[in-house]
């Protein structure tokens, strides 16, 4: 069975081959969805990270920046940047991937899928080490702090790992 198309075009004629491999290239644009998404949660994320801030200086300030819980503030700051940081990365790794290149510092620039893997591992393990020092500013037993941050540590290691180590795809 073929199906006619435009005779000007090339070929002339689709067949149910055609059509599917035609299909199946385009479905790559599928993940223009998955970035835009990313994207918004990233600008949600951020726009938190901006509010949290405000709150944050202003209780420094009335605070006298003698309150403990300052600390504890400042440090939930940078976990909110982070995740929001990591959305933008994973917006960008799968555009790179899927649709095509863009301008990046070259930090930043996705060629394979294993590098947006890694990149993420490595905030994820910068998300970790702030969660921890979130953990232990607020710190209340001790052997619930020791199996936390072992925990914290096993992790961490293997992303680490698996950024250094892991098989390119």
């Amino acid at each position: 069975m073929t199906l006619p198309i435009d005779p000007g075009s090339r070929g002339g004629w689709y067949t149910p081959a055609r059509m599917l491999k035609t299909l199946l290239e385009k479905s790559r644009y599928l993940v223009v969805i998955a970035v835009l998404a990313c994207l918004a949660a990233a600008l949600a994320a951020f726009g938190w990270g901006a509010f949290k801030t405000w709150h944050a200086v202003v209780f420094l300030f009335e605070s006298g920046g003698k309150d403990p819980f300052g600390a504890i503030k400042l440090i939930e700051l940078m976990d909110t940047f982070l995740m929001a940081t990591a959305m933008l990365i994973f917006a960008i790794g799968l555009y790179e991937l899927f649709v095509e290149d863009i301008s990046m510092p070259g930090w930043l620039t996705v060629h394979s899928l294993h590098d947006l893997k890694a990149k993420l591992a490595s905030v994820i393990v910068l998300v970790l080490a702030v969660s921890f020092l979130s953990h232990l500013a607020e710190w209340r037993d001790a052997r619930e702090t020791l199996e936390f941050g072992l925990a914290v540590t096993v992790v961490g290691a293997m992303l680490i790992a698996f950024g250094h180590f892991g098989e390119k795809d």
